[in-house]
């Protein structure tokens, strides 16, 4: 198995957001913002690699009937560790996040790839694939959020991009804007995807 295909699979190929759609609650939630976008994309990369080593590690002791709950535990002690550090060094970035951080343990994302993934591979193949799947995440989650806040605030990274005379689309801070962009940044994806196949074949 090649690593640098198991990471681009979950950076490309297989983006959770834009090719599986899975996810997606979170996503639409908290990209207001650039750094919320990132704050959350590295969250998910951080219980994603975690998670898939320690089950990658212990998938031949885990007995079948109860992988998914000894899955869920594993993925809850790294969000509660995570969760932790954020409310310890990034307030602001926690109290924007909210509940959406321990929803963590929930995200399909996080059980998808330990059901699929890790629970039959090595740990080097598991890690790669909880970074690539996590960066996957987190690069959707910035584009989002980018293209979220600059409409609809005029701000990158809180910083003002235009003179006083722009009038910001609200609309793009709001979950509507959010289903309308998401859907737009879909169809390009998927677009340029075809054909980089088309012009691989």
């Amino acid at each position: 198995m090649r690593l640098s295909k198991v990471f681009y699979d979950g950076l490309i190929k297989e983006n959770p957001i834009f090719v599986q759609l899975i996810g997606m609650c979170s996503v639409l939630a908290v990209t207001t913002s650039v750094v919320n976008g990132l704050g959350m994309g590295l969250a998910v990369t951080g219980v994603l690699v975690g998670s898939n080593v320690v089950i990658s590690l212990f998938r031949k002791v885990i007995p079948d009937k109860i992988r998914i709950p000894a899955f869920i535990v594993v993925i809850a002690t790294f969000v509660t560790i995570i969760e932790m550090f954020m409310k310890a060094y990034t307030r602001d970035l926690y109290n924007a996040l909210g509940i959406f951080i321990p929803l963590i343990v929930v995200n399909c994302i996080i059980l998808a790839r330990a059901e699929a993934f890790a629970s039959q591979n090595g740990v080097v193949a598991s890690a790669v694939d909880g970074l690539g799947m996590g960066l996957g995440y987190t690069v959707a989650l910035l584009i989002l959020g980018a293209l979220r806040e600059v409409l609809g605030a005029g701000t990158l990274f809180d910083i003002q991009l235009f003179g006083p005379s722009f009038e910001p689309a609200l609309i793009f801070i709001m979950p509507p804007g959010a289903f309308i962009l998401l859907g737009i940044l879909i169809g390009v994806f998927n677009h340029i995807l075809k054909k980089k196949s088309k012009a691989d074949a």
